[in-house]
């Protein structure tokens, strides 16, 4: 499934196309028993008609976090100027948002960049490479280096500038990294994570926001992080409207991922999703195995769309509920690809109340049902 609304958006505009018929194709074929290499698989796959690569993550503490982000590359294959060897032929559409939830003020910004790119690895303005997580989009970057990352993102509501350290090894979704997301297998992705990574660096808040007090440029940030990168040729089953999303990193090291696709009715399609305690193998779900039950619902002033900020989930990690530390965390991107959406930072309650972990919850679909051809 996973994820991101603007990039399933995105990439409707080559739901047409097939996917291209070269080396490029054997690279990025998405298909059950392909084993992952690094750290060539951090990089893009220019034959997959979409990818993503995804942070979210918290500063501050755990019992008092200040602030939530989220930063996402997308690439879009269009299927168009095939053939062409400009520099400026449109065959990729790169997108970024970033996203800043401030606790103490009750504020959600965010913002996005567009530009298409022809997939010459070497571009400047716009790009990414083919063989490790370098990503580049008018003056946003995202680059792996060893065993961390470090996101660029100066934009005018915040100025993120941040190290992710790897702290555990990678988590392979699904099956070793093939990832089911429908009720046929040609639906599906290749996707990993980066659970519990630590987070350093500097988060300059949106004007009035005295969460990390004036000097905020100067005062390290600090917190943890979630990654995914995930790449696919299949776009959402007809039945799907939308779905439902978590990753959460818990106080004890355990990661925990969960997701079910919906139909118009509200009822489950497929789901999915893992559990890696700290320092063990992870357990992939089936998709009986995951259970999520709507809460508490919050009304967007902006769109009018209603959605459960409170849930119930079930799975063979146990029982937890799932709590929104913001109910408006919403983000519009209609004026770059005409997706509204509901991401922000959420805790994770054990039975009894106890926060046990902090990530991101994802809801698209709850505008309007997504329209992807």
């Amino acid at each position: 499934m996973r994820r991101r609304a603007c990039l399933w958006a995105a990439a409707a505009l080559a739901a047409w196309v097939r996917p291209v018929a070269s080396a490029e194709e054997d690279d990025s074929a998405v298909r059950r028993g392909r084993t992952l290499r690094f750290p060539r698989d951090h990089g893009a796959h220019l034959g997959a008609t979409i990818e993503w690569w995804y942070v979210t993550g918290w500063l501050g503490s755990e019992a008092e976090p200040t602030h939530g982000f989220q930063l996402t590359f997308f690439r879009s294959r269009t299927g168009l100027a095939v053939g062409n060897p400009s520099r400026f032929a449109a065959r990729h559409l790169l997108f970024a948002h970033a996203a800043v939830t401030d606790l103490a003020g009750a504020s959600h910004r965010h913002a996005e960049r567009l530009a298409r790119w022809s997939g010459e690895p070497a571009a400047a303005w716009a790009g990414a490479s083919l063989t490790d997580a370098d990503l580049r989009l008018a003056g946003w970057s995202l680059q792996r280096d060893g065993q961390a990352y470090r996101a660029k993102l100066p934009a005018r509501p915040f100025d993120i500038d941040l190290q992710l350290e790897r702290r555990q090894p990678l988590l392979l979704q699904g099956d070793a990294g093939f990832s089911r997301k429908g009720p046929e297998e040609a639906q599906a992705s290749h996707y990993y994570s980066e659970p519990q990574l630590g987070v350093t660096g500097r988060l300059t808040p949106a004007v009035g926001s005295t969460a990390l007090g004036n000097a905020a440029r100067d005062t390290p940030a600090s917190g943890r992080a979630w990654l995914d990168h995930e790449w696919s040729h299949e776009l959402l089953h007809p039945e799907a409207v939308g779905w439902d999303w978590i990753g959460i990193n818990l106080f004890d090291g355990s990661a925990l991922t969960a997701f079910r696709l919906r139909r118009r009715d509200g009822s489950t399609l497929w789901a999915g999703g893992s559990w890696r305690p700290a320092g063990a193998a992870v357990r992939a779900f089936a998709p009986d195995e995951v259970r999520f039950a709507p809460g508490r619902r919050w009304t967007s002033p902006g769109s009018a769309a209603v959605y459960p900020v409170q849930w119930t989930l079930d799975s063979p990690a146990g029982r937890f509920d799932v709590n929104a530390l913001l109910d408006a965390q919403e983000l519009d991107s209609r004026s770059s690809t005409g997706t509204i959406y509901w991401e922000g930072l959420s805790e994770l309650l054990a039975p009894g109340g106890r926060r046990v972990g902090l990530g991101y919850l994802e809801m698209t679909g709850y505008a309007a049902p997504l329209r992807l051809g």
